[in-house]
């Protein structure tokens, strides 16, 4: 007769028995998931634009899917954002602009930026050609762009980055005249239309210091000098954006004609310091679990993975979860004890493990390995009901580790990073799936889906 296996992640709601089939199979094929509820992004797309007044306010919203939606998957991600109000999609580079639009999502459903590239080398024909609108911070890729659309014989749409104390990509003030110049010419050739003028915060995220605040009020200060320059100049933009997720929720003055959310998106808030996820409305639409590999009773004193970090206080079982670095578990989410080599404690990833007596929250004991993390059960697993093949929940939209529940704050706090990291170094072996497509989504989109995704 064979082990009940418990189950520590929600229970799931199939769309049909092919979506189930789907979670089986995915079970199969790989011991963790990354499960992504469209419905839940959609939601909080939603409400990112009532934030922002309304779909007739004047200020539109964009959905910022670079980095694969922040690894929540490029195309269903950029489908859930629409669906829930979105005119707009953000990507860093090209590569994923273009994948948009190949999926199908054309220039009737909405406009498309791009801001990321190597001038000498980006493949600005295409861009063009896609109806891509592309942004501009250096005076070498206004001249290839210019280039580009004058061998394809369409002009370019151009958002013009400047820096307003950010310190990254965009135009400073210095150098600004020449940049005018040359977008002046290339407008009255017809080359480029100028459509956007755009900046970005640093320090948005951290509303209740005094001095950030005042940093983000000089940016702010900045900005304006520099749309007032491009009106001078003749050159005043159809629309200027500069809010991200942080502004957005907190700074409606400077929502503009375009504000950029990205973390909001996916449900998290842009830095704990300005509280939870509920505080402003949004839900984590990730969830990461896994399936426990061995299990088995260690004695006291014994040392746990590489380096002995970390030594067992007492008779205890362990778990084998077959995640590791190479899935983008942080090594640096290790647990250590004092009794370990290093002498130090430091508490590794929390897991929400499911015992006979209800959930139970453990951290990985030991180095972080490559395919793997070993889990200290701090009890027997008999007793507790712990047995290979138990599903267990890395992190997903609870109420945090303190009531059992980890969140993707918990494991960055752990991990000494943001939660930002955290998605984004989710290896794509690991499968993504999607709950609440078929609801989320207009029918005409689930084709572009990859139909084995679909839970």
């Amino acid at each position: 007769m064979g082990v009940m296996t418990l189950n520590a992640a929600p229970r799931l709601e199939f769309s049909s028995e092919l979506g189930e089939s789907n979670y089986k199979r995915a079970c199969r094929e790989y011991p963790g998931q990354v499960l992504v509820d469209l419905a839940v992004m959609k939601r909080n797309m939603e409400h990112l634009v009532d934030v922002c007044g309304g779909a007739h306010s004047g200020t539109a919203v964009m959905g910022v899917v670079k980095a694969d939606a922040y690894g929540h998957g490029l195309i269903p991600s950029a489908l859930a954002a629409l669906a829930g109000g979105a005119t707009w999609l953000g990507t860093a580079q090209p590569r994923e602009a273009l994948l948009l639009r190949k999926a199908g999502i054309g220039p009737d459903r909405c406009h498309i930026l791009t801001w990321l590239y190597n001038g000498t080398a980006a493949p600005f024909e295409d861009l063009i050609a896609s109806d891509i609108d592309i942004s501009v911070g250096s005076l070498a890729g206004i001249e290839a762009l210019a280039a580009a659309a004058r061998k394809l014989g369409k002009t370019a749409r151009v958002h013009v980055k400047v820096d307003t104390g950010f310190g990254r990509n965009g135009f400073t003030p210095e150098a600004f005249d020449d940049a005018l110049d040359l977008l002046g010419r290339f407008k009255a050739e017809g080359a480029i239309e100028i459509i956007g003028q755009w900046s970005h915060l640093a320090v948005a995220d951290m509303p209740k210091q005094p001095v950030f605040v005042s940093s983000t009020d000089r940016q702010i200060a900045n900005f304006e000098e520099f749309s007032l320059r491009m009106h001078e100049a003749g050159l005043s933009p159809q629309i200027r954006h500069l809010a991200n997720t942080a502004a957005t929720l907190t700074r409606p003055a400077i929502h503009y004609d375009l504000t950029r959310p990205g973390i909001g998106l996916y449900g998290y808030e842009p830095d704990p310091s300005m509280g939870t996820p509920s505080k402003y409305a949004l839900t984590p639409a990730m969830s990461l679990q896994a399936q426990l590999a061995t299990v088995k009773h260690l004695e006291a004193g014994h040392g746990i993975s590489y380096g002995r970090t970390y030594l067992t206080e007492q008779e205890t079982s362990a778990a084998v979860m077959p995640l590791g670095y190479a899935d983008g578990i942080h090594r640096s989410a290790s647990g250590s004890d004092v009794e370990g080599s290093l002498g130090q404690e430091h508490l590794g990833g929390p897991i929400r493990v499911m015992t006979t007596a209800g959930p139970r929250l453990v951290r990985v004991s030991g180095r972080v390995c490559m395919d793997q993390c070993v889990l200290d059960l701090h009890g027997d697993a008999d007793q507790l009901g712990v047995h290979e093949g138990d599903t267990v929940l890395l992190f997903g939209p609870g109420r945090g580790e303190e009531q059992c529940e980890p969140t993707a704050d918990d494991w960055a706090r752990a991990a000494g990073t943001i939660c930002y990291e955290i998605f984004t170094c989710l290896r794509s072996r690991i499968p993504r799936l999607y709950l609440h497509a078929q609801t989320a989504l207009p029918a005409q989109d689930l084709g572009m889906l990859d139909p084995r995704s679909l839970l």
